[in-house]
């Protein structure tokens, strides 16, 4: 598999057609050199927000709910490109909201045929929870492609071990992770939950964050991370678990990161590796065997 991550700067786009050129060449680029799997980063939609007046765009609530109009056309402009270029996208999320008056953030996976599906972030962290008000969903999605199974764990979910192992079980290769981080510690936070989830389930694990700043926009303001696809550090596999990561924290333009991968080997490990962390994860739930024992 050729996957492309992205490290998505945010820019100011005023003009819906300057937005959709922006959008169509930053794919077109990943396609032309033979990406099957393109992933870009939690929120990369907001960008949209550039087009409001400054007043709304501004404005942490008043830009989520003006953007609501805007997302169809995203949504099919996205679309239109997988089917174009025949590859797998996932462009990203979005703060979707709902029929029952909740926001949620909701990331889509189109492929050549169409849309695949959607996963919603499951835990919200503190900023989405008490200033934007925006909830978490519930249910994982597998995504069974030509490509392989995929798993979609959007940014802070990846901190969790249950929410990777779910998919694990149901025979995920490669959960792709779009994040959106405003601290250095908060894309160390998603880089080592992504290594660590990689490691506990044998699997792979990419992530594509958003980078740079935008004064103009109170959800999008400061932004840290570097694309990355991390895998078990065993046999065949790098020593540190880092197949690639990019250069720099941040950045002022969007970049792609190409790495192949090969799904068939790291799946090998789970039969016959150093260590069969999947077979022994059950061990840690054995009462007989784990207990504090009383001084």
């Amino acid at each position: 598999m050729h996957l492309a991550l992205c490290q998505y700067a945010i820019e100011l786009f005023e003009q819906p057609h300057d937005y959709r050129e922006h959008l169509e060449s930053l794919i077109e680029q990943a396609a032309r050199r033979g990406a099957e799997l393109l992933v870009m980063p939690e929120y990369s939609s907001l960008v949209m927000t550039g087009q409001m007046p400054t007043d709304v765009r501004g404005d942490l609530h008043a830009s989520i709910a003006a953007l609501q109009s805007m997302l169809p056309a995203w949504l099919e402009q996205c679309e239109a490109l997988a089917k174009r270029f025949g590859v797998y996208l996932v462009p990203g999320s979005a703060p979707v909201l709902d029929d029952d008056g909740v926001y949620r953030n909701r990331a889509w996976m189109f492929g050549p045929s169409g849309l695949v599906g959607t996963q919603d972030k499951l835990i919200m962290t503190r900023f989405e929870r008490e200033h934007w008000g925006i909830e978490g969903g519930s249910g994982l999605q597998v995504f069974d492609t030509a490509l392989g199974k995929l798993g979609i764990l959007i940014c802070y979910d990846n901190e969790f071990p249950m929410a990777a192992r779910l998919l694990a079980e149901q025979g995920v290769d490669l959960i792709v992770s779009p994040s959106c981080t405003d601290t250095e510690s908060g894309y160390y936070r998603v880089r080592t939950g992504a290594r660590a989830r990689a490691l506990e389930n044998q699997i792979a694990v990419a992530v594509s964050p958003t980078v740079g700043e935008a004064a103009w926009s109170q959800a999008l303001d400061y932004n840290y991370g570097r694309a990355g696809l991390y895998v078990p550090a065993d046999i065949g596999m790098p020593s540190s678990g880092v197949v690639a990561q990019s250069e720099h924290i941040t950045i002022d333009r969007s970049s792609w990161l190409h790495v192949e991968l090969d799904l068939s080997a790291i799946a090998a490990l789970r039969d016959d590796g150093q260590v069969l962390l999947r077979r022994d994860w059950p061990e840690q739930f054995d009462p007989a065997r784990m207990y504090v024992i009383e001084k």
